[in-house]
């Protein structure tokens, strides 16, 4: 049973599972195909804003269900992780489904309404670090907390997590998406490239403190995956040049969903468990 579903008896939330050509789909059914149990959270409001627009939740769901392997359970939930109050009940919600929660996946994300440095005012630059950056804080937190003691003193800077190791094997697994802003220029994205940065900057000290409780986590950088916004009808960009490009590169395709919800399948078995605290990524050499 390890060896062929080395997350059964686990139970994964996966973030921003709303659409079925999105990575979070793709991460979703990796993991119920090795396993898991599957809470995937949705706000299809954002999408409908898009230009890409809103897929059918009832077949997400059953896109999602498809892939689970014998006694492994399926539940969801939409929220708006904008709003802090929502971060609790989301966990809480994943909890409930088998009683535990072994990986996090934090997937969601804003994007659209973005713009150069020109263009930013503090509302922008609040909205993308809401949803981005502090929900994703937030849910790691609530995340950690079900396996953390509670302190007998209040924590001041510079004091280590006191967690219950040394560890046989991994307690639990996190997953934050940061983005290309760490190969290059994002030009025209600045509030979503800062609110990326801020995770992939944090990652070694959050990791750090996370490792106390025997708790890995590492960050994905999944590099360029269409998952709609290449397509000329429903992009909300310039495609100019972009196949020629494309087809200039040594495997002539940019990446798909599968390609990073490959990747962070393994990282959340014990197979990649010795994995920790990185910023990877899987972009089959773009950034080169």
């Amino acid at each position: 049973m390890s060896a062929h579903l080395p997350l059964h008896g686990k139970t994964a939330l996966v973030t921003g599972v709303s659409r079925r050509r999105g990575i979070g789909f793709a991460v979703a059914t990796k993991l119920a195909s090795l396993g898991a149990s599957v809470v995937i959270h949705h706000h299809r409001p954002h999408d409908l804003d898009l230009p890409w627009g809103g897929d059918d939740l009832d077949a997400v769901r059953t896109g999602v269900r498809e892939h689970l392997t014998e006694g492994a359970r399926f539940a969801d939930v939409a929220a708006d992780l904008s709003d802090p109050a929502s971060i609790p009940e989301v966990v809480g919600a994943a909890t409930a489904l088998t009683g535990t929660l072994d990986v996090l996946v934090c997937n969601h994300a804003k994007s659209g309404d973005d713009g150069s440095i020109l263009d930013m005012t503090p509302e922008r630059l609040s909205a993308f670090w809401d949803v981005n950056t502090r929900s994703t804080l937030l849910l790691t937190a609530e995340f950690a907390r079900l396996r953390a003691p509670e302190p007998e003193e209040p924590r001041r800077p510079g004091d280590r997590i006191v967690g219950n190791g040394p560890y046989t094997e991994a307690q639990g697994h996190v997953f934050w998406m940061t983005s290309g802003q760490i190969s290059g220029a994002m030009r025209g994205e600045v509030a979503y490239a800062a609110s990326k940065a801020a995770l992939a900057g944090v990652t070694a000290t959050v990791a750090a403190e996370l490792l106390e409780l025997g708790i890995i986590l590492n960050t994905i950088n999944p590099g360029p995956v269409n998952t709609g916004y290449m397509d000329p009808e429903t992009t909300d960009r310039s495609l100019e040049d972009l196949d020629a490009y494309i087809a200039s590169t040594p495997f002539g395709r940019v990446g798909t969903p599968a390609d990073p919800a490959e990747l962070i399948g393994w990282l959340a078995t014990a197979s990649g468990s010795w994995m920790v605290g990185q910023v990877l990524t899987s972009d089959g050499g773009f950034g080169l």
